[in-house]
């Protein structure tokens, strides 16, 4: 089948909309990147700056690469500690996030390596389940939330990691690329393929959904049957019993 071409107005709209966010991207890391070359001289109003812009990016990222909500702060200040004490070797060859992100990544890294090697203190591996215990509920955005970090937990490691960099984060896939040491074709793949695997779950997740609506519907109306049934026989009971 041969897909119909987009109106023209319609086109530009889409072209006009990604040509402003990668502006924005840009713009952004232009900022950020000269408020880390700031701090590095010693400057504490453009480390505040630095700080600020990027610990959304960082909190989102190492949640999603760690696969657990509940570490995301501790997992975000370590990696603030650390860049902040690398920051004279950074010389702004790459955007200040994607340096940092490359960071949060060895914190991620390094914080598997030290729980897989301390000894065991819980039993429990439901984590989305202690996080939607934890955090409040009722919020907007907080069932979808919960329900895409359960769908990006089935992503194998890599394809997670370059989803969440590219398409969460924002990162450019050069950039991701460069992070994850591979090809940037490699990132489009994994990318494209994660992509899919979400589709797929997604729809598996509807289908059951849908499923067990129309369970719930049969027993309410057996149920609404039976109360009518009974009804009806208390009706007729009743005048028999008058007349007797």
């Amino acid at each position: 089948m041969i897909t119909p071409a987009l109106p023209s107005s319609r086109a530009t709209r889409v072209s006009r909309t990604k040509a402003d966010n990668t502006s924005k991207t840009a713009s952004c890391d232009e900022s950020t990147t000269a408020w880390a070359l700031a701090a590095r001289g010693g400057d504490p109003d453009a480390t505040d700056r630095f700080v600020r812009s990027l610990h959304r990016d960082v909190v989102r990222y190492v949640a999603h690469l760690s696969a657990d909500p509940q570490a995301a702060d501790d997992l975000a200040q370590d990696t603030f500690l650390r860049a902040l004490g690398s920051l004279h070797r950074f010389e702004g060859r790459s955007s200040a996030r994607a340096w940092l992100l490359s960071i949060a990544r060895r914190a991620v890294i390094d914080s598997h390596r030290y729980a897989a090697a301390r000894p065991r203190l819980s039993d429990s591996d439901d984590w989305t389940l202690m996080a939607e215990r934890a955090q409040p509920i009722g919020l907007p955005g907080f069932d979808d939330g919960i329900a895409l970090l359960d769908l990006l937990d089935a992503l194998p490691d890599e394809r997670r990691e370059a989803f969440v960099l590219t398409q969460l984060v924002g990162l450019p896939y050069a950039e991701a690329a460069e992070m994850s040491d591979c090809p940037v074709g490699t990132v489009r793949s994994r990318v494209a393929r994660a992509r899919a695997t979400l589709v797929e779950l997604l729809t598996e997740a509807e289908a059951e959904a849908e499923a067990e609506a129309e369970v719930a519907t049969d027993a309410v109306d057996v149920a609404v049957t039976v109360a009518v049934a009974e009804t009806a026989a208390v009706a007729v009971a009743e005048p028999a019993a008058v007349a007797a």
